[in-house]
């Protein structure tokens, strides 16, 4: 049986905090942020942290293969 491969993209994407929480960033702040309203663009700021239901389908993603 061969290994199972890790989802790439969840691994850029996500990170584990030390608790085991998922972290993401938000997107829609790369450009054109100037048709963007100035409240998305402060509230996008900085990382968020996923709810249980995601994170379990993306842990599953993330760790499949290690």
């Amino acid at each position: 049986m061969p290994k199972l491969k890790s989802k790439s993209s969840a691994k850029k994407r996500f990170k584990i905090t030390g608790t085991g929480k998922v972290r993401f960033y938000s997107a829609y702040l790369r450009h054109n942020t100037s048709n963007r309203p100035q409240k998305m663009k402060r509230q996008n700021r900085g990382g968020q942290i996923l709810c249980d239901a995601d994170a379990k389908i993306v842990k599953e993603n993330w760790l499949r293969g290690r």
